[in-house]
């Protein structure tokens, strides 16, 4: 349902983001290092307006907001802009239902007929928890990702709709989002509550942490205009375009609909971390992720690979992360280990915080830096250690070496992701060196080849790029992206 109302001209908005103005920081009233690093980070990434808080210690050490929340009116963010959270508003569902365990109203485990036995006989059996982390089965009310219903009249058609699908999994078997669970939790919290999610949520934690302007916000953004907020925006290839406002129903309130500002949030994790809205142990059970029936954790991606009570979990072993992420514009990020939690809202749905947080971290945590070897295997790692004391044009041997040494193998994905990583960096060379240490070790893959050609491009070597390319296709005859980027390459190296 989203689509562009009015577009933008990309150099109008690089010359606006060339405005940016950092109004607070708790380290100086001048731009520091990281304040330049987010106005460098919202050029590649197109993002017009961005709040940030950051939160040490169970103390706000920075607060910042750069650009605009209205790029047409020329309009900036200040402290007080309200951001879209979207499902973002799934944490405070789930620190809504800890507060009902705490009450003793509510038992995560039990099965959902305990509560509603009005649902679908074959909904019956799937518990509080498999709903709140996505792994319940159940079939999906909406036909896709920007809130529409699979039914087009009232959304009560669209419920009575999807009681009549069958389920399409067996509970606790895997992952899949699906609002059709936090619809539910919202019929829990109104049951178990004695008052609708919105007020029980407001009450119970919005006016408990004083969270005035999330309250004025209200939990119906996507669908009015509310004062003082950012415009929402997306990219259309290098121009950025309005998006139109998606119709949320409000039974899907539970799923996203809140908007709020980057220190009001952290203010609201002080609080939860601070036992002012549950106590410790709700906290961990709130933060610990559904284990599948197979023992494994699942999420979204590599990164996002697990998801507990409302909240997405970056498991790994150095500095995990609890991240509540919406929109692909908002997230908000704790480290439990470290004590830190930082917020990042934009009005730019692609904007992916998630990939960006971990580097603000390392402001603060060097270890943290992808330049320092943060986000790899430990295979990769030691592999890293060498060529970073060597030189990368030494890759192939160095690999040999170690994998001889150390008696294990380089994992093929993990490898190019490394790749990619540097490109991000832009470690071009080094980047090159290792995808061509990719074909190497797996000459069959088709992936590897296509990644080096890339690489030769960025670099600027289109011939050599042509080159792999071509090999693409000797590997994988049909693979229309190879056909299509030596369609471009042709042009260019004319």
């Amino acid at each position: 349902m989203y689509t562009a109302s009015k577009s933008l001209g990309k150099n109008r908005i690089l010359r606006i983001i060339a405005f940016f103005t950092v109004i607070l920081s708790a380290f100086s009233v001048n731009a520091d290092e990281l304040d330049q690093w987010m106005q460098t980070l919202m050029h590649k990434r197109n993002i017009p307006g961005l709040q940030l808080a950051i939160v040490k210690d169970n103390k706000i050490i920075k607060t910042a907001h750069y650009g605009h929340a209205n790029v047409e009116d020329n309009v900036a963010v200040d402290s007080d802009t309200l951001f879209s959270i979207n499902s973002v508003t799934k944490a405070f569902v789930g620190v809504a239902l800890m507060q009902l365990v705490e009450q003793k109203k509510l038992t995560l485990d039990a099965p959902i007929a305990t509560y509603l036995p009005e649902l679908p006989k074959q909904w019956h059996s799937v518990t509080i928890k498999q709903l709140m982390s996505h792994t319940s089965g159940l079939p999906a009310i909406l036909k896709d990702d920007v809130g529409n219903l699979i039914a087009d009249l009232a959304p009560k058609d669209a419920w009575q709709k999807v009681q009549l699908l069958p389920v399409e999994f067996e509970k606790g078997s895997r992952f899949k989002y699906n609002q059709t669970n936090y619809i539910i939790i919202g019929q829990l919290i109104n049951k178990l509550s004695g008052m609708p999610f919105q007020q029980f949520i407001v009450k119970n934690q919005l006016q408990r942490v004083q969270m005035n302007r999330t309250i004025d916000a209200g939990f119906n953004n996507l669908n009015h205009v509310v004062k003082h907020s950012a415009r929402r925006y997306e990219n259309q290839g290098t121009t950025l375009i309005n998006l139109r406002a998606a119709t949320f129903s409000p039974m899907l309130q539970t799923a996203a609909g809140m908007a709020s500002t980057a220190t009001e949030i952290a203010n609201w994790l002080i609080a939860l971390q601070t036992n002012k809205l549950i106590n410790d142990d709700s906290v961990r059970q709130m933060w610990t992720p559904a284990r599948l029936n197979n023992g494994n954790t699942q999420g979204f991606n590599r990164l996002l690979n697990g998801y507990s009570l409302g909240w997405p979990v970056m498991g790994r072993e150095e500095h995990p992360a609890i991240a509540a992420v919406g929109g692909n514009r908002a997230g908000v990020f704790v480290y439990p280990e470290d004590n830190m939690s930082i917020v990042i809202l934009t009005n730019l749905a692609g904007a992916l915080p998630s990939q960006f947080a971990d580097e603000i971290a390392g402001f603060y945590i060097p270890q943290m830096k992808r330049e320092n070897g943060f986000g790899l295997t430990k295979n990769i790692k030691l592999l890293w250690q060498t060529l970073e004391a060597q030189g990368y044009e030494n890759a192939i041997e160095a690999a040999r070496t170690l994998s001889q040494k150390q008696h294990f193998q380089f994992d093929e994905n993990n490898l190019n992701l490394w790749g990619y990583s540097l490109i991000s960096q832009e470690k071009l060379h080094e980047a090159l060196a290792i995808f061509k240490l990719n074909t190497h070790l797996f000459p069959q893959s088709y992936n590897t080849f296509d990644s080096l050609a890339e690489a030769y491009w960025h670099l600027g070597d289109y011939q050599h790029a042509i080159t792999n390319y071509k090999h693409v296709l000797k590997l994988k005859p049909d693979n229309a992206h190879a056909q299509k980027q030596l369609i471009k390459l042709a042009k260019l190296n004319q």
